[in-house]
């Protein structure tokens, strides 16, 4: 997302080359679970094998507030899950380096540089 436009599932990066340099950014396009800042993939089966994947926005000892890919949030009774699991990995794909031409990511990293240096 960039000044509330685009995805809503991963972070805001409006300002997200303010702090880091285009090789920072460059590495956590081409290496996302690198960075140990990021948020956990949860991974929650229901008894009834209904499947979920997303981000836990909310949880405690007996619920779970799971925001899915689709933007969807689910509260979920930890009591009708079948597994829980907790995946230390990044949401954004892995395979950007093979996926996208060194010319576009040369513009995807001069894209961000240039949005976090608009004013707002």
């Amino acid at each position: 997302m960039i000044r509330g436009q685009g995805g809503f599932i991963g972070a805001d990066l409006s300002s997200y080359a303010q702090t880091h340099s285009p090789q920072e950014i460059r590495e956590a396009i081409l290496n996302p679970n690198k960075n140990s800042s990021r948020q956990d993939v949860v991974i929650a089966v229901t008894r009834d094998g209904r499947k979920y994947v997303g981000v836990a926005r909310n949880e405690d000892n007996f619920s779970l507030q799971l925001q899915t890919l689709d933007g969807a949030f689910h509260l979920l009774m930890k009591s009708h899950l079948a597994t829980l699991r907790h995946e230390p990995r990044s949401l954004m794909p892995s395979d950007y380096g093979s996926k996208l031409t060194k010319n576009d990511l040369d513009d995807l990293i001069k894209f961000l540089v240039k949005s976090s240096q608009e004013q707002p």
